[in-house]
């Protein structure tokens, strides 16, 4: 992201560009900075844009290869094109590109072993975007805060990413209510916190895997009935329980290896933030019991998939085989 905003500021734009990765806010803001920046203040007859994989890629190229009018540059948008996740013939072209076009692709996923996408290493910029690190992203929060005049200690902003979760269009979003309910109030308390965020799902998800750690079943259970009494699905609990002993035990696993944070969220497609958490709890776990955690459960969603047992037998199942 660093290197995208040096060329912005120094008008300097590579050809094609990849954004793609898990944060959808990040994303969208810098393909916005790049339309932008790439054109003159209310330039609209130099921009294109497609989304969807159903994508003329004649007419893409078309458009790439016809001189910008009077400007120094034609962008066009791609957004979830699949471009990366099979066989594209516009790789082909993608050397050929003028240096007057400036193409953003903005994908969810990609196969590095794509030919666009060693197209797009050959020849223009990738960008990985999964979120944050911790402390940027609580240096953002603080920022949106300010705008507003806004102020919060870093344990209630500690809390505050704890219970809403890191996907930063959410957190914008979540802010906004907090800016809204504080009205002149300069001061943002735990108390605000809990009178109008949401508590989203993966904050109890969190939770339960601590409460297997520590071997509190009563814990597990009370947080999984207040899930249902939101409504959240048996069986998409049981998912995300098993999803996140299958981070904790990759993120073990890639520590041990020597992986930094920042290497093992762009393994594993998380934030850094979320990884602190995961190695946090991998403390209470040993690999065994990780392993032997996600096979129960998979064994249990497969059971339930057959009709063999309710969905809710199966979570109950689950919480209280887990803890010995």
């Amino acid at each position: 992201m660093k290197g995208i905003k040096e060329q912005i500021k120094n008008n300097q734009y590579k050809r094609i560009y990849l954004l793609y990765g898990t944060e959808t806010y990040l994303r969208r803001l810098y393909t916005s900075k790049l339309r932008t920046g790439a054109l003159a203040d209310g330039d609209e007859m130099n921009v294109s844009s497609f989304s969807g994989k159903d994508v003329d890629w004649n007419e893409v190229r078309n458009l790439a290869e016809t001189m910008p009018f009077f400007a120094e540059h034609r962008v066009i948008v791609l957004e979830n094109t699949g471009a990366f996740k099979g066989a594209c013939d516009f790789a082909d072209a993608v050397p050929s590109l003028p240096d007057s076009s400036v193409l953003i692709f903005n994908e969810t996923e990609v196969d590095k072993r794509s030919r666009m996408y060693k197209a797009v290493k050959e020849n223009g910029y990738i960008c990985e975007m999964n979120g944050l690190a911790e402390n940027d992203l609580s240096l953002w929060v603080a920022q949106l805060l300010n705008r507003d005049q806004k102020k919060i200690s870093r344990d209630d902003l500690s809390f505050l990413l704890e219970r809403i979760g890191t996907d930063m269009e959410n957190i914008a979003s979540e802010v906004e209510k907090l800016i809204c309910y504080t009205d002149t109030r300069d001061v943002i308390t735990r108390e605000d916190i809990l009178a109008v965020t949401t508590e989203q799902i993966s904050g109890r998800i969190f939770a339960m895997t601590d409460a297997l750690g520590a071997q509190n079943k009563q814990l597990a259970l009370s947080l999984y009935h207040d899930l249902l009494l939101v409504r959240e699905k048996p069986m998409t609990i049981l998912y995300l329980m098993i999803r996140q002993c299958n981070m904790i035990l990759q993120a073990m696993q890639m520590s041990r290896q020597g992986l930094d944070r920042s290497s093992i969220a762009a393994k594993l497609g998380t934030p850094p933030f979320a990884v602190g958490k995961c190695l946090t709890q991998a403390r209470n776990f040993t690999s065994e019991q990780l392993l032997s955690l996600i096979s129960y459960g998979t064994e249990l969603e497969e059971q339930v998939k057959t009709g063999r047992l309710g969905e809710r037998m199966a979570v109950e199942l689950f919480l209280l085989t887990s803890i010995s």
